[in-house]
């Protein structure tokens, strides 16, 4: 079958030489183009290696990239973490249509934060969907859905890496299969089940330190690393990175020092005790927390706001 991958990043990446060494012909690929003195995109240089020669996703917008996305003459388009607002003319330009991986449960969680949410909001079980995508923000059709487990210590980068990352690759080769077969479905949505979260940003980050201690720990966990979960101290913006969660319950205010340890710092929560292993000072790289409190002389007492 005649493929055409549009994506980007490590997983776009694996996604083109996994289908490579499944004997799938890659016939087009298009993903960030290069900027100058920046560190090429994954996707582009594995492409590139393929002997294929990119097309800078932007152009997909325009009828120029269009013209040379339908000359491949692609019969499946794939889509392996594309960030653009793509026109449906590059989605239907492949004679079988375009499919597209997204990080949930279609139709839960659609947007472009779907790994961030499900933690945020304390589930147990996530997973991810193929689907073959349309004018809707992730509507279209599912061809195939896997689930997952989300640990109660998971965060968006462990759920990402250790689980969605690997099972997508998988997913997708599968999915290329199916369509290749004739055997692929198109499965509607449930559009009355669905749900829609905003993108996860710094206006969601910041650190409620008011609410139940597994509130503060799940939101904690769903912005490790990104955008990162802070609090303020001194007026001054601090990340608070890798942390784990005891539910036990000691005297104090919440967001209130009780110990500075070499590894860490442990703040009181309501209902439980934090422990911080890695901060981020404003301006300044993450560090380990126990340090950063020595260094700046952070006292037992002390209340992050």
């Amino acid at each position: 079958m005649r493929v055409s991958i549009i994506g980007q990043a490590a997983f776009g990446e694996a996604v083109l030489k996994r289908l490579i060494e499944d004997g799938v012909e890659i016939v087009a690929a298009s993903a960030p183009e290069p900027r100058e003195g920046a560190r090429p995109d994954p996707l582009w240089v594995a492409a590139e290696e393929a002997g294929l020669a990119p097309l800078d996703t932007a152009a997909l917008k325009g009828e120029e990239g269009l013209a040379a996305w339908r000359a491949a003459g692609a019969e499946l388009g794939v889509m392996a973490f594309v960030t653009e607002l793509l026109p449906e003319e590059a989605l239907t330009a492949p004679e079988h249509g375009t499919i597209q991986y997204h990080p949930s449960l279609l139709p839960l969680h659609r947007g472009s934060s779907a790994m961030n949410w499900p933690i945020i909001f304390g589930r147990t079980e996530t997973g991810l969907s193929i689907f073959w995508p349309d004018k809707g923000m992730d509507t279209g059709p599912v061809l195939l859905q896997k689930t997952c487990e989300i640990g109660p210590d998971d965060t968006l980068g462990s759920l990402y890496f250790e689980r969605l990352f690997p099972m997508g690759v998988d997913a997708m080769a599968e999915a290329v299969a199916l369509v290749d077969s004739g055997e692929a479905p198109r499965i509607e949505q449930d559009h009355a089940l669905s749900t829609y979260e905003p993108p996860c940003d710094g206006e969601h980050a910041r650190i409620p330190w008011h609410l139940p201690a597994q509130q503060v720990y799940d939101l904690i966990r769903g912005c490790n690393p990104q955008p990162g979960a802070w609090t303020t101290r001194r007026g001054e913006r601090l990340g608070v990175f890798d942390c784990r969660l005891s539910l036990r319950d000691e005297p104090g205010m919440p967001g209130a020092v009780l110990r500075i340890e070499e590894d860490g710092i442990d703040l009181r929560l309501n209902g439980g005790v934090l422990h911080v292993k890695r901060v981020q000072p404003q301006g300044a790289r993450k560090v380990n927390a126990g340090e950063w409190a020595a260094e700046v002389g952070l006292k037992v007492g002390a209340r992050f706001r």
